[in-house]
């Protein structure tokens, strides 16, 4: 059976205090598009308070109605053979940012997101990094100005006790993703 749905990939990374809130953006968005989630190792291999693998993964396919990519090699025919329309991240760590940034390809999110990027499609970067202010600044400032990539609006989600956090607006990705498959960037982009 053959969705005419845009095709959607969607990296998870290890925010995981954010991951029940990136569940609801991809319940969200599932009912638009045709998701294709690939999984960080990290956030595929490990239980934390927040829940275990097990869970994660059930609610993701649940969503999805698809197996969720974990490798680089799986994620690599995301670019020339399964034509994505775009590649979220969400959430998207400070690692994978500063990865993203320096072309370093070393996870099946990093790898999704170059297939996406090297046939010139949009990726969308949700961030949520206790670095972003900080060490990942200048990886903000890199990848705000390169072409087909975009961000979800973001703020610090605790000036005080954590002053270099930044953490995506959850409720904004959609129209995010939206706007970036015309070419545009959401604004305001800092709130």
């Amino acid at each position: 059976m053959m969705s005419n749905k845009l095709k959607l990939g969607f990296g998870i990374c290890g925010s995981f205090c954010t991951h029940a809130q990136m569940l609801c953006v991809m319940e969200q968005l599932s009912e638009k598009y045709d998701i294709y989630p690939v999984l960080s190792e990290i956030s595929s291999s490990t239980d934390t308070r927040f829940g275990s693998k097990e869970d994660l993964k059930r609610k993701i396919e649940d969503l999805t109605k698809r197996s969720i990519i974990t490798s680089i090699k799986d994620a690599e025919p995301l670019g020339p053979v399964t034509k994505l329309d775009a590649m979220l991240i969400c959430p998207c760590t400070g690692n994978t940012l500063a990865k993203f940034a320096h072309g370093i390809t070393d996870s099946a999110v990093t790898m999704a997101s170059k297939a996406t990027a090297r046939c010139g499609k949009p990726v969308i970067l949700s961030l949520a990094s206790n670095d972003a202010l900080g060490a990942n600044l200048q990886n903000i400032g890199l990848l705000y100005n390169k072409k087909n990539v975009y961000f979800v609006p973001v703020s610090q989600d605790d000036s005080v006790k954590k002053p270099y956090s930044l953490v995506c607006d959850f409720s904004k990705v959609e129209e995010t993703v939206a706007l970036a498959l015309q070419g545009e960037q959401i604004q305001p982009f800092l709130k």
